[in-house]
């Protein structure tokens, strides 16, 4: 058994969805287990698992666009609060004695682990863009630079890093492992059918795109993610769901979606095509959408026109031939890896540690 603190990111539902699958096998082998995490993130684990709840960072945006300037205002707002939020978990640190810490892009946690010289495990898909080799799209070298600056800041050299993927390049460290992503056990079960609609899914009011959605009559789109509720002519809007969007996922022809890995890949593993629509400013979402077209899953919205979505339209049957080849195996090759760096109160992890030496 092994004490673990386990950081996740409360920036959108992904890192959370992630960190239930992880975090509910973690309980269940015995290993004792708190969770910590802010704003979406604390709220959708809360009641499943012991928690403590921190500040942390976020991206404000409009339209599909980073805004940097409210992305700096809101989060100077929260300083005040993040450092004593700070001192509370450096007392449970030392109240605890975890004998590891996993992080899921949290950064709070991962210092802390630094700073007692605990082993530190990340478990995302962020570290892909550090430590594995892709072909970067064009025009955005210089984003890739300054967002691996950015994850090296925000989990200071990981002694493991079990990074989920649907692409699969060269790493470029030893201790950087790849995995299929983590899906959470309702998208495992489903079964997947293929109806009338499309799902359509925007983390923010995307007001600009929602009227091209209009501009194709036949078409009928399920629309989550704006707010709104009712029908208007094409479109259905839909108010949050899990229950409901899982429903219309399953049953959808495609999926027309900011490029999120989590929806990505569950859209995936579902056989649906794919029409990504990255949101501008945010690298990681460039490069999802522009693996997701490199592969022949859908096409890259980048350029988020009636013309680009009716050509991704055209091609579905394309797509879904491409998608026929698409292999995912389940959770189990991750858990297990981390079931055997956990042993014996993570005597593995230590010893990975001792070699390397802190402080790299």
């Amino acid at each position: 058994m092994a004490r673990v603190v386990y950081g996740i990111s409360g920036e959108g539902s992904g890192h959370s969805s992630r960190a239930r699958e992880v975090m509910g096998h973690l309980v269940r082998q015995g290993h004792d287990v708190l969770g910590v995490s802010y704003d979406r993130g604390y709220e959708n684990l809360a009641d499943d698992f012991e928690m403590f709840e921190t500040e942390g960072l976020h991206i404000a945006s409009a339209d599909n666009k980073v805004s940097i300037v409210r992305t700096f205002v809101e989060n100077l707002k929260k300083l005040g609060g993040g450092a004593r939020k700070v001192d509370e978990l450096r007392a449970v640190f030392k109240q605890r004695r975890p004998d590891c810490v996993i992080t899921d892009f949290e950064p709070m946690t991962a210092y802390l682990a630094r700073r007692y010289d605990l082993p530190l495990v990340s478990i995302d898909n962020q570290h892909r863009m550090r430590y594995m080799r892709f072909r970067c799209p064009q025009g955005l070298q210089k984003d890739a630079l300054l967002t691996k600056t950015v994850i090296r800041l925000m989990v200071p050299w990981p002694d493991v890093a079990l990074i989920t993927t649907f692409f699969f390049g060269e790493v470029t460290r030893e201790r950087a492992l790849l995995f299929p992503p983590i899906l959470r056990r309702e998208v495992l079960d489903v079964e997947p059918s293929s109806g009338e609609h499309v799902l359509a899914y925007f983390t923010k009011d995307f007001a600009s795109f929602v009227e091209i959605l209009r501009g194709f009559p036949r078409e009928r789109f399920v629309v989550y993610g704006t707010g709104r509720a009712g029908t208007d002519g094409n479109l259905r809007f839909e108010g949050f769901s899990r229950e409901g969007f899982l429903c219309d996922l399953a049953a959808a022809r495609a999926v027309v979606a900011t490029a999120g890995f989590t929806l990505i890949t569950e859209s995936l593993y579902l056989g649906k095509p794919y029409f990504a629509l990255p949101m501008r400013g945010q690298f990681e979402q460039e490069l999802n959408a522009h693996l997701l077209e490199d592969a022949g899953y859908g096409r890259n919205g980048r350029r988020a026109t009636a013309e680009t979505l009716g050509d991704f339209l055209y091609r579905l049957p394309e797509y879904r031939e491409r998608l026929g080849a698409y292999r995912h195996e389940g959770n189990q090759a991750i858990l297990e890896k981390l079931d055997e760096l956990l042993v014996d109160g993570a005597a593995p992890l230590r010893a990975m540690q001792r070699r390397a030496g802190v402080g790299r």
